[in-house]
């Protein structure tokens, strides 16, 4: 008596060896996805009718994973992708092993130390070590932001490499070069005439100038309780500034143009790059930002600061500390940028702006211990005001935009 032929799965088709031989796909089709063998029960993935492998769990794959889209691949970076994605790779291997707690915290410190080191950096270049060329100093930042976000971008795969897809979408990202060219130029100019803190002082009546802009570009108006918030940051500079013992015209107008070139960039690039297809990542953004910029302070530093390429040989020639000076500038410079997205990335929008204000504080301590510039007990007063008004409006923009949520 023959035994009984075994029962196979319905999904399990045998075919001649000769017949998988000449259907098998090309490997260059293939796409091993959530490929897996289940020895138990024989599962059999079937042939996409393209002739590639059809993935049979891609419902299940298709479901964001810790926030980001199941397409979001190292890989894939190639091209513009989700905006959505991380790129978690080696970079992020290192963080894993630490709490996300600890985490947050070293990055969260890593953020104000770049922050107020540029600070103190700039303003010792600038105006103790004689090194007196801020539009040259500028567009090393910028090709150090170029040449760390590429690094970044393509080879750390922190974020996914978007593209420029069209003449008028880089006409755009131009223009907000130029504006932060300006911003920068500007910021680091008042630091040879004005102490640390006194610019720090100014700069936190941002909000400020980012409301003025928003209501005579777009139209945009806030409610009476924002701008009635912007008061105190308005009163606490006017105590800071006519109580300022180092107090210089020049430094304080360019300084004020630094922080509404700020406010008229968040503003501008707001309403050039809104839409889905134009919309760029803040990384990607500063990678074609940043060689913009360097190319447009090229000719002005040559033209201002001719002079600038055989005084910095000279000073190398003479002190290799020049060197490691600009190049540690350059670099915290980047860094600056890089701890703005990881502090966003893991922890709010909104916290940023409160640690903003917090390092406006700490950096005019800090550069009040360092170089002992005088201050006033009307000027520290001046600057508690700014920030609390900055508080303030940050509290009543939060109030505000949920207000509006709720109708």
């Amino acid at each position: 008596m023959n035994p009984s032929p075994t029962t196979l799965p319905p999904t399990l088709k045998l075919l001649p060896f000769d017949h998988w031989r000449e259907e098998r796909p090309q490997k260059k089709n293939l796409k091993f996805e959530s490929l897996s063998f289940k020895v138990a029960n024989f599962t059999v993935i079937p042939k996409h009718p393209n002739g590639g492998i059809a993935d049979m769990d891609r419902k299940a794959d298709d479901q964001p994973k810790n926030g980001r889209s199941a397409n979001c691949r190292p890989r894939d970076f190639g091209h513009s992708g989700d905006p959505n994605c991380d790129g978690r790779n080696s970079f992020y291997t290192v963080g894993s092993y630490l709490s996300p707690s600890l985490l947050t915290a070293l990055i969260i410190a890593s953020w104000f130390m770049s922050n107020i080191g540029v600070l103190l950096l700039n303003k010792y270049l600038l105006s103790f070590y004689g090194y007196r060329y801020p539009i040259f100093l500028t567009m090393l930042h910028m090709i150090s932001c170029a040449s760390y976000s590429y690094v970044a971008i393509n080879f750390l795969e922190l974020v996914p490499r978007q593209h420029i897809l069209s003449r008028k979408q880089f006409l755009k990202i131009f223009a907000l070069s130029l504006i932060f060219c300006f911003s920068v130029v500007c910021g680091n100019t008042s630091l040879r005439y004005i102490p640390v803190s006194f610019n720090q002082a100014i700069g936190a009546t941002t909000p400020f100038f980012t409301a003025i802009f928003a209501f005579l570009i777009t139209c945009k108006k806030e409610s009476a309780e924002v701008y009635f918030a912007l008061l105190p940051v308005v009163l606490g500079i006017v105590l800071a500034s006519n109580s300022e013992p180092l107090f210089n015209l020049f430094g304080f107008l360019v300084c004020i143009g630094s922080t509404a070139g700020r406010a008229l960039k968040s503003v501008v690039q707001g309403i050039l790059l809104t839409s889905d297809a134009e919309k760029l990542h803040s990384m990607n953004l500063l990678l074609y930002m940043a060689p913009m910029a360097a190319m447009i302070l090229l000719p002005l530093t040559l033209y201002i600061e001719g002079n600038v390429a055989r005084v910095t040989l000279e000073k190398a020639g003479s002190d290799y500390f020049i060197v490691f000076l600009l190049l540690g500038n350059a670099t915290v410079a980047y860094l600056v940028n890089l701890t703005n997205f990881l502090v966003t990335k893991h922890t709010s929008a909104l916290t940023l702006q409160v640690l903003g204000n917090a390092k406006a504080a700490l950096a005019a301590f800090v550069s009040v211990m360092i170089f002992r510039n005088p201050v006033t007990v009307m000027g520290m007063t001046g600057f508690g005001v700014t920030v609390m008004g900055v508080v303030l409006y940050s509290e009543a923009k939060k109030r505000s935009k949920a207000q509006l949520a709720a109708q």
